[in-house]
């Protein structure tokens, strides 16, 4: 049986476990190596059977815990050429073991492959791991647009996790300042509601049955909207909750394990 768990998702801090059987994956460590280590216990993980850790950019919400848990447990980092560049010149960040992802990477039993995101960071990308049952999963944060090269890249994934940062409306009326309410709403800012709930119609039509909405804002979002505005986009189209397919809003911390 395979498994995600986002340990974290937000922007104060993010982190989300692929597993399959012992091993597992991680993608980003965007929270202290001590919170990583305590969550993985709780869901009975072994830090020791994660066989690698994929950044998909570096920012410190996504970074800030890698150095001291990737070298704690001897475990290798793989990022965009123009992320492993940002994490090493950040000292503090980086890790002793520390790789370009090119092309599919084959690592413990999985297969992982990069697609580039929007995201205002250069490199900035998400990531499709192929379990050993030959099963996807996408995690696809960060990102203003879906872009045709995301969709294709996600399309398929029998999990997805995928950005629902903001409710457009609480946003323009909220205390942000305007210069950053243009850029969480610009193509190279965050996914809102709307957008992510747009593009799941047509995940689950193509085999998606594990849909997590993640990196809510705390300011400009609720879970309850943010789901409310998914489960409508699925409705619309015909998919039932919890028929068609199972949805959940990962919280910023204590997160659950999924089964798929």
């Amino acid at each position: 049986m395979s498994r995600i768990f986002p340990i974290a998702s937000g922007s104060s801090g993010n982190c989300t476990y692929i597993g399959h059987g012992r091993q597992g994956l991680l993608v980003d460590a965007g929270i202290s190596a001590r919170a990583i280590t305590n969550a993985l216990a709780d869901a009975a993980i072994d830090p020791q059977s994660i066989c690698g850790i994929f950044i998909t950019h570096n920012h410190i919400d996504h970074i800030s815990g890698l150095r001291v848990f990737a070298d704690k447990y001897s475990i290798p980092t793989f990022a965009t050429k123009e992320t492993v560049d940002g994490i090493v010149k950040s000292a503090c960040n980086c890790p002793k073991d520390i790789h370009i992802i090119e092309g599919d990477i084959a690592i413990g039993n999985f297969s992982v492959r990069s697609f580039p995101t929007s995201h205002d960071c250069p490199g900035s990308c998400g990531y499709v791991i192929t379990l050993p049952d030959e099963t996807r999963c996408s995690i696809c944060t960060d990102l203003g647009v879906v872009s045709e090269e995301v969709r294709l890249a996600i399309t398929g994934s029998v999990a997805v996790l995928l950005e629902s940062n903001h409710d457009i409306t609480m946003l323009q009326k909220g205390s942000y300042p305007e210069h950053l309410k243009r850029r969480i709403l610009s193509d190279h800012g965050h996914l809102s509601n709307v957008l992510c709930a747009k593009e799941l119609p047509k995940l689950v039509k193509n085999g998606t049955t594990r849909i997590i909405l993640g990196h809510l804002s705390r300011e400009n979002n609720d879970p309850d909207i943010a789901k409310s505005c998914a489960v409508a986009a699925l409705m619309d189209n015909g998919f039932r909750e919890n028929d068609d397919y199972i949805l959940y809003v990962a919280p910023p911390k204590n997160g659950k394990v999924i089964l798929f």
